[in-house]
């Protein structure tokens, strides 16, 4: 495994830290945690990589469309 790989994996978590609640951001970072643990079997990684990325995308929509620029 790479280091971009395992910085792919982090990527729900990296996202979330423009959130501004800290609920999404435990949950990016469980996903993320049990992403890296299931990374060990092929394809094991991608559903809780692909929940990260929905919780994540789902908060900074809703955060950059309750606050305009």
């Amino acid at each position: 495994m790479t280091t971009a790989f395992y910085l792919l994996l982090c990527l729900p978590l990296l996202l979330s830290l423009g959130l501004r609640r800290a609920e999404p951001k435990v949950l990016c970072f469980v996903s993320s945690g049990f992403a890296i643990l299931l990374s060990v079997e092929p394809g094991g990684a991608v559903l809780p990589w692909a929940l990260g990325m929905t919780i994540a995308t789902v908060g900074l929509y809703e955060r950059f469309r309750r606050y305009p620029a």
